[in-house]
């Protein structure tokens, strides 16, 4: 009967850490952008930034007018194949040789302070947008709520923006 017992418990066990291994609670509420670099020379390392830049700009008037989480997802969703044009120009113009190749998924993300406002390291909903062979080093950021919003590309002095935040200030600016 011991022996029975301790198989029971170490079965129990198992199963336990299986399901506590699969199981990840994804956060719902926000959807994090990330690009990854062919590689790490400065050349491909200078070439994410760029894409970033266009892809960001591209994005913007897409998340300006989306309302929901929801809403933002099946937007980009039905934009994947536009992301990758934007990407592309920008590879063939520079003449690289790789293309990027963009996809929405679950990613792990670790804590990230973005001016005050701190996002928890878990697993959220991202696009992928991976350039050539994507092992360089990457950049990431949040699409919804906005926080993307840049105007550099060395990734330096980088300006924050959240359309919640503005949308509070607006209210108290009228009145």
């Amino acid at each position: 009967m011991k022996k029975f017992l301790v198989v029971v418990a170490g079965l129990l066990l198992l199963v336990l850490i299986f399901f506590g291994s699969v199981y990840r609670d994804v956060n719902k509420e926000y959807l994090r952008i990330h690009i990854r670099a062919n590689s790490n020379t400065p050349v491909d390392q200078n070439v994410k930034y760029e894409i970033k830049d266009s892809v960001v700009e591209f994005l913007t008037p897409f998340v300006a007018s989306c309302n929901s989480f929801e809403e933002v997802k099946e937007c980009m969703a039905s934009n994947l194949e536009n992301i990758d044009r934007v990407a592309n120009e920008i590879l063939i113009k520079r003449g690289f040789l790789y293309r990027a190749k963009s996809k929405l998924a679950e990613e792990e993300f670790p804590t990230r302070d973005y001016n005050g406002f701190v996002l928890e390291a878990g697993y959220y909903d991202a696009i992928i947008v991976e350039l050539g062979s994507a092992k360089g080093d990457n950049w990431w950021c949040v699409v919804y709520p906005p926080l993307c919003f840049t105007s550099t590309t060395s990734g330096s002095n980088v300006v924050y923006r959240s359309r919640i935040i503005d949308m509070i200030n607006n209210s108290f600016n009228k009145k």
